[in-house]
């Protein structure tokens, strides 16, 4: 019988526990469910044939889906690639857990489970009956520091492994080279001697440096399940047993075989431990991005209180509090201005490298850097709620994921050792029946085992998936969920919204054509007062241009908002309307009389709405919204990457046209309602896969449906949870940049699965004696030890070339293109409380 309390939040009310209790007391094998509304938690004990993941399926399909949470480990003696298959499957057999994700390059473990049904200590007790070492990641080290402690440990044993391999390897071959050398050793050690001091160096490299090797491979084997280190164990452990018995029983051996391989056990893990500190150090490397995104968030920070400026440490600020950002001081944390004026440097989060401008009511952000004014700032986030450490948390989550193509290697990865163990034993076995020697067995199958590179494949994938998204986060591009990239990478097509994406999203009055006889300001004035109850931008430009004209809004009541037709009100006992056309036929207000300027300048790109007082047209309101200044090169910059584009708007097809047009848009989606965007992004998928840019809450159906979703940063919080990736800067020509950035890095991880596999296909084969019929010669273990240590190290410096990737797609423009200035036009509105 097992007992497990699960967290269910959606329960409400006392009825809602007659329902749970009811939903699972019928999965069979469940013999008792008690429900608590007060905590939110269900009891269940059950027996076979039920399980948790039949229970939390009842629970779902009476609509209380149970809880879920994510737990993150630092796991120690993670190595290779077979290590994570066996860490995964040790975390995942745990009842309760839904999914368990390692990470070779940053030794953590990401397990999602079923609230309350899992701890972390349950969690580190399955990893350490597993043979590795663990503990929640809150409670370990710093990653960073981690990474430098494991980086400078393993600096360490190369050196010392290097310094007692290096006479073992002079003893043995300095004689072949130097005639004199071989003549002084005969004459003051003999054979004898050299070989049993050869034989003392090695056993303390093996001992010491090389013990790791011994432990680690040793409990794998005793568990059936080796690994890296059993492989680097077994040749090691075979040459130097070899060695002893031609040291100190030849009788034993035929004369023909009576050699040495001390210089080849020693060297072996001397030239291992090296590549595991040149990896060790290159994954270091890999991480600096995050470390370079926590710098920026300062130590300390002068907090404004009754006795003045006061240096308190950041960490200890609060929501509410103000403090003195002194010039060329980094912001302590996310607040707004309250007093001062100065230009603040936010190039480290957005990747512009233009000074905003700042002044009283500004918002600025933690851990960027003030100008040469002074500010006074009242903080609204502090601590993990700040711009940046959101950022930091979104970055590392999403370091930590799997591409779909990883699940393919992890399968193979977990039978690769094993399947090296079998093809070095058949290679002993056939050099042993038809080989000229023992000799020749043993090097062959030292070869093999030393030769097989597991590692190249286990980082093949997270490290380039590391430092890609490390870039791009320096570049202002978020990659909310890993296995977006590779749905970026293939997108066909790029949907658009407009109004605050292509568009800056603050449109202004442009025109306020009124019948004739009718006066202007009273007009003006009765649709600013219906518009002053929308937050809709085109909204605030009507009520901004009346508070330019100093004009006292009367109240409105019985405000309505009509999503796609505009909004309704009743102002001073008459009934105003403003919106489209089609909310002008609604209210029976014909507006034939301004439909040929309506016409003319939605051919111009601006925005057509009009104005009906008690169901007769009074108004033309026309508003435009300036193009963002890099608009039009990011379209370019789509095009050259083979990708087209589209845009999606509520405005008319002629308005929507002429902006396409002025913008080099493909195809256009015009008179989209806010629940049309969804059929619209569905309708683009039909021909490949769609990317949906936009920034409002109307948008983020439309991000969430799409192939990928990309959230403008400066939008609303809800469409930056929708999208997949996020935009710090409201610049589209990011786009374009993330998705270089996304086959840069999904290139990256084809080069190095193909030189992982590759190097295994080819040099295992030749470990064996593929080229002795041919040659006569068999491949040194030294050799393939010095192969192995570089195939991770070729496969982590070849992620890290990722590091220099990006560039906005205007940077690579033409001159003509860059120099050509953004055109005035126009904007768009067919929604109200929306975005067009």
């Amino acid at each position: 019988m097992t007992t497990a309390t699960l967290e269910i939040r959606d329960m409400s009310c006392g009825a809602c526990v007659g329902r749970v209790e009811r939903a699972i007391t019928v999965v069979p094998g469940v013999e008792m469910a008690a429900a608590n509304l007060a905590q939110r938690s269900l009891r269940v004990s059950f027996a076979a044939p039920a399980d948790l993941p039949a229970i939390a399926a009842a629970l779902a399909a009476a609509g209380y889906p149970p809880a879920r949470e994510v737990t993150r480990l630092a796991v120690e003696g993670m190595t290779c690639a077979s290590c994570v298959g066996r860490i995964e499957a040790a975390a995942m057999a745990l009842p309760g857990v839904v999914a368990a994700a390692a990470n070779l390059a940053d030794g953590s473990l990401r397990v999602e489970h079923l609230a309350g049904a899992v701890t972390p200590a349950a969690l580190v007790a399955a990893l350490k009956g597993a043979g590795y070492g663990a503990r929640p990641a809150a409670e370990a080290a710093p990653a960073a520091a981690r990474r430098s402690a494991e980086t400078r440990a393993a600096r360490d044993r190369a050196i010392l492994a290097a310094a007692l391999a290096l006479p073992v390897a002079v003893l043995e071959m300095g004689g072949h080279l130097v005639p004199a050398f071989h003549h002084w050793q005969a004459a003051r050690l003999g054979q004898t001697g050299a070989w049993a001091l050869q034989a003392a160096l090695t056993l303390v490299l093996l001992a010491g440096p090389g013990r790791e090797f011994y432990l680690k491979g040793a409990r794998s084997l005793w568990r059936r399940a080796p690994d890296m280190n059993a492989l680097v164990m077994l040749g090691t452990a075979a040459a130097f047993l070899y060695s002893l018995v031609a040291t100190f029983a030849p009788a034993v051996l035929p004369a023909a075989s009576r050699a040495v391989y001390y210089e080849a056990a020693a060297v072996i893990v001397a030239l291992v431990l090296l590549g595991r500190w040149l990896e060790a150090r290159a994954k270091g490397e890999a991480g600096a991005a995050i470390r370079r995104l926590v710098a920026l968030a300062p130590a300390t920070a002068l907090r404004l209180g009754p006795g003045g400026p006061e240096e308190v440490p950041a960490a200890g600020l609060a929501a509410g509090e103000r403090v003195l950002i002194r010039p060329g001081a980094r912001v302590p944390a996310d607040g707004l201005v309250e007093e001062g004026q100065s230009w603040v440097d936010e190039s480290m989060l957005t990747g512009e490298p233009v000074p905003v401008a700042k002044a009283p009511g500004a918002a600025v952000t933690g851990g960027t850097v003030n100008g040469a004014g002074a500010l006074t700032v009242r903080l609204v986030r502090t601590g993990e709620a700040t711009t940046l450490a959101r950022i930091v948390a979104l970055v590392e989550g999403a370091q930590g994921a799997k591409l779909p193509v990883q699940a393919l290697v992890d399968r193979i990865t977990l039978w690769f050792v094993p399947a090296v163990l079998a093809v070095a034993a058949v290679t002993v076995a056939a050099w042993l029946a038809f080989g000229p020697s023992l000799a020749h067995a043993l090097v062959a199958g030292v070869s093999v085992l030393i030769i097989a590179c597991p590692c190249a494949m286990g980082l093949a994938t997270p490290v380039s998936i590391m430092v890609g998204l490390g870039r791009a986060a320096e570049r202002g591009i978020l990659v909310r969920r890993g296995e977006a990239l590779q749905r970026l990478a293939g997108v066909t097509t790029v949907a658009f919204d407009k109004t605050g994406t292509l568009t800056e999203g603050r449109p202004r009055l442009v025109a306020f054509d009124v019948a004739p006889g009718a006066d202007a300001d009273d007009l003006l004035a009765l649709a600013a007062a219906v518009e002053a109850r929308s937050e809709h931008p085109i909204a605030r430009a009507v009520v901004e241009a009346a508070a330019a004209r100093g004009l006292a809004l009367p109240a409105a009541e019985d405000f309505a908002a009509l999503p796609g037709r505009g909004v309704t009100a009743r102002v001073g006992g008459r009934r105003v309307a403003v919106g489209a056309g089609r909310l002008m036929a609604e209210e029976g207000a014909r507006a034939e009389a301004f439909a040929a300027p309506a016409e003319a300048r939605a051919r111009a790109g601006e925005t057509v709405l009009f104005l009906a007082v008690d169901g007769v047209a009074a108004a033309l309101i026309a508003v435009a919204d300036t193009p963002r200044p890099g608009a039009a090169e990011a379209v370019a910059a789509l095009h050259r990457l083979g990708i087209a584009s589209a845009m999606i708007t509520g405005d008319g097809a002629a308005t929507a046209g002429a902006i396409a047009a002025r913008l080099g848009i493909d195809r256009v989606e015009a008179e989209v309602l806010p629940a049309g965007k969804l059929a619209s992004v569905r309708a683009l998928a039909a021909s490949g896969p769609v990317a949906f840019v936009g920034d409002g809450i109307n948008d983020a159906p439309a991000l969430a449906a799409a192939d990928v979703g990309i959230a403008v940063g400066t939008g609303t919080d809800v469409a930056i949870e929708a999208g997949d990736v996020v935009l710090v800067a409201a610049d589209p020509r990011a786009v374009a940049e993330a998705v270089t950035l996304a086959r840069a890095i999904l290139a990256n991880i084809r080069q190095n699965l193909f030189w992982a596999f590759a190097y295994n296909v080819a040099l295992i084969p030749l470990a064996a004696g593929a080229l002795y019929p041919a040659t006569g010669l068999l491949l040194s273990p030294v050799l393939a030890a010095g192969a192995m240590a570089a195939s991770s190290v070729i496969v982590v410096g070849n992620a890290l070339r990722l590091r220099r990737a990006g560039g906005r797609g205007g940077d690579t423009a033409g001159a003509g293109t860059a120099a050509r200035a953004p055109a005035p036009a126009a904007g768009a509105r067919a929604a109200e409380g929306g975005r067009a």
